[in-house]
């Protein structure tokens, strides 16, 4: 019996009931009250998921077209930027900054490892450090499991003259994000990360003070012009044809979260982060990221030796529609990755946890069935 496919990726995720429902409903014109109600809604939600009170653009686009726009709206040729490299997402930054050509310093990080304030301190004091205009940080760096400590970055920054900008495509929604608090000017979304949507829209919050660096960039841009974005929203619409049934499911998946509370779904996310790492590590597997830097939306497991870890996850995926992810660029084959961000609870992570002991046996791993499951059971809470 086919049963749906459950993904415990870092992306897509799963898609509440509610949420593709009411992106089921008829096409409504985005010029008219009808969408204005949604979108009004929505942008009210999204303030409050990201914790500010600054404008929230929304884009259709993926997260990485919203990098590219928030890097052609903010400097300008020759700027020089900091950007702390720490997986697949923090090279594309430094990939997309140094196509536009800016004069990037970047700080690579071992992946598996993490970045603090205190690096980020060091860099800046440093003779590389000086005139940089802007630091990119990835919040939760899929690649590797890492989630960076963006509060003490911040912390570091507040008395600095440049800005700070921070990937939270697969962060915000799952993990804490005090975009205000912590002195964030710019904050990168994504929708089919935490926040249970499908893929498709982009969200980026902007502070007054990178609205002062966008007023005087240089870089050319039409589709993607933040200014053009504001201009239409203090008018509730949108400068072009938007996503209309994505920003329809917005709306309600931000109900759910704003309904579920902020505090609880960061608590569910730990509680489930803390589960899944013990699991793996009672049935003898290596965590990939070091440890007081380990994210609670994804956890990236060593290959064990001898074992072929792509075929695990090929048995997870056809024999008991269960998907999870394999490693990126120099970690394929070396990691898998379980994703258990957005709509997912205990019970959830339980099933994969079930299938992976199963799916490790197959492939002549030596273990008792049932132990991930019981060193989960004595953590999980929801």
């Amino acid at each position: 019996m086919k049963k749906d496919k459950l993904l415990m990726t870092p992306g897509p995720t799963n898609v509440p009931y509610k949420v593709r429902e009411a992106m089921a409903r008829p096409m409504i014109h985005h010029r008219t009250d009808e969408f204005e109600f949604y979108f009004t809604s929505m942008n009210e939600n999204l303030k409050k998921v990201f914790q500010t009170d600054n404008h929230v653009l929304t884009l259709a686009s993926s997260g990485t077209g919203a990098m590219e726009a928030a890097i052609v709206n903010t400097f300008s040729p020759g700027d020089k930027v900091l950007i702390a490299n720490t997986g697949v997402f923090g090279d594309r930054f430094v990939k997309i900054a140094t196509k536009f050509g800016l004069d990037v310093i970047t700080m690579d990080v071992p992946w598996g490892k993490g970045v603090t304030g205190h690096h980020i301190t060091q860099i800046l004091d440093s003779q590389d450090g000086k005139n940089i205009k802007g630091v990119f940080v990835t919040h939760n760096e899929t690649s590797t499991g890492v989630a960076n400590d963006i509060q003490s970055i911040g912390e570091a920054l507040k008395d600095r003259d440049c800005l700070f900008i921070i990937d939270a495509i697969s962060s915000l929604g799952g993990m804490d994000v005090k975009t205000d608090e912590w002195g964030i000017d710019i904050v990168i979304a994504g929708s089919q990360k935490a926040l249970m949507l499908p893929p498709g829209l982009a969200f980026i919050s902007i502070s007054d003070r990178a609205w002062e660096a966008i007023e005087r960039s240089t870089f050319p841009k039409f589709y993607f012009d933040f200014l053009a974005y504001k201009k239409s929203l203090e008018k509730n619409t949108t400068p072009y044809t938007p996503a209309v049934s994505l920003i329809v499911g917005a709306s309600q998946a931000l109900q759910m979260l704003i309904e579920e509370g902020l505090d609880n779904i960061f608590d569910r996310h730990e509680n489930l982060g803390k589960a899944c790492r013990a699991a793996v590590c009672s049935i003898g597997l290596e965590l990939f990221a070091e440890e007081d830097m380990a994210s609670d939306l994804i956890t990236s497991i060593k290959a064990p030796e001898k074992i072929d870890i792509e075929k695990v996850r090929k048995i997870l995926n056809l024999d008991y529609d269960i998907m999870i992810a394999g490693g990126q660029q120099q970690l394929k084959g070396k990691i898998i990755r379980i994703g258990h961000m957005g709509y997912v609870d205990g019970f959830d992570l339980i099933k994969t946890l079930s299938a992976l002991e199963k799916a490790l046996m197959q492939v002549g791993y030596d273990i008792e069935l049932g132990t991930s499951i019981s060193a989960a059971q004595n953590i999980l809470k929801y």
